[in-house]
């Protein structure tokens, strides 16, 4: 396994951990394993970013570039004539 294929890989579990802390938060009826599972959340996002920063930096991860304003009315108008009424 290569190294850009374990951060990778570190990055979906991270992003389930996430989910499934989220999940468990708002279902979670006791106060202080409610927090405990917000913290892990918080931890969890905390993780992602240093990942992704990592992938980055090694040319791993390529962000999306910002849309240009004519793509934006664009789309804007194409999904908006697709919203029901």
């Amino acid at each position: 396994m290569t190294d850009q294929e374990r951060v990778t890989d570190l990055i979906f579990s991270e992003k389930k951990m996430g989910d499934n802390y989220s999940i468990w938060a708002s279902e979670c009826t006791n106060r202080k394993l409610r927090d405990t599972f917000l913290t892990l959340l918080d931890q969890s996002h905390k993780t992602q970013t240093d990942l992704f920063t990592t992938a980055q930096q090694k040319g791993w991860y390529q962000p999306v570039p910002p849309a240009q304003p004519e793509m934006i009315q664009q789309a804007y108008q194409q999904f908006s004539s697709q919203a029901p009424n």
